[in-house]
């Protein structure tokens, strides 16, 4: 049996559990998870609010990402959640929001941001979102393209956006559906395995039975997406130990 080591770029789905965010070798988080039941172990690389265009910067800039990748014998883009929030501010107004100076300006108007954002979410109709989704789906396929270029025969897989019941962004989401079609369609495209994400946790989300934010999971569903993400990877890496029969798998 071999030891594959995962490569995950990822968000916030993948080291918040259901009271905040974790380290990333916390054991129940799904990263882990889908490592341990591949007899192997996982690397992440993340960040809150992450979209596509983070793992592009991410693979073109961190030089810690250009040594994991030697290593890995599967890459997961586990994106496209946040890409796909509605975004009333643009993106680089809302992260810039952390500049101000001084600490008292700062507060006051993050303050005020996050008290006008499920308003301005409904009042929108959740458009414009974080990342357009044509933006996702070109972001992903020229990640995909850079990895092949380096490492032709490393498997890529990846994942359709997550759904969330999140009072901070007015219980809206009406871009998602646009964001998972130009995903899928990637997908297809490129070869790509896709887990079909609502199919594993919708239930455990939208069910209140994660975080109370209504958009990250509780143990229970880094477990469910963990063990499903390893069925997916399983005939991808000769030799892995991973026993669980795919489940929600699509874009194949």
């Amino acid at each position: 049996m071999t030891s594959p080591r995962l490569l995950v770029f990822g968000d916030s789905l993948s080291f918040h559990g259901p009271d905040g965010g974790y380290p990333s070798d916390e054991p129940r988080l799904w990263p882990n998870v889908a490592a341990r039941e591949l007899g192997g172990s996982a690397e992440l690389v993340a960040g809150i609010g992450w979209t596509a265009r983070d793992v592009w910067w991410s693979l073109t800039g961190d030089p810690r990402v250009w040594a994991d990748l030697h290593r890995a014998d599967v890459v997961v883009l586990a994106i496209g959640s946040m890409d796909s929030l509605p975004s009333p501010l643009p993106t680089y107004l809302r992260t810039g929001l952390r500049y101000l100076r001084p600490d008292g300006v700062r507060r006051v108007v993050r303050n005020a941001y996050l008290a006008a954002q499920p308003r301005l979410a409904v009042a929108f109709n959740g458009k414009p979102a974080v990342l357009p989704p044509r933006l996702t789906g070109q972001y992903l396929a020229t990640s995909a393209s850079a990895l092949r270029v380096l490492r032709s025969s490393l498997p890529i897989v990846g994942w359709l956006p997550s759904v969330h019941r999140a009072p901070s962004y007015g219980y809206v989401h009406t871009a998602r559906d646009e964001t998972a079609e130009e995903i899928a369609a990637w997908g297809r495209r490129d070869d790509v395995p896709l887990l079909d994400l609502p199919a594993v946790v919708g239930q455990h989300v939208l069910g209140g039975q994660g975080n109370t934010d209504g958009m990250h999971w509780g143990w229970d569903g880094h477990e469910a997406v963990g063990k499903a993400m390893a069925a997916l990877i399983a005939p991808l890496v000769p030799d892995a130990g991973a026993a669980t029969p795919a489940t929600g798998r699509t874009g194949t």
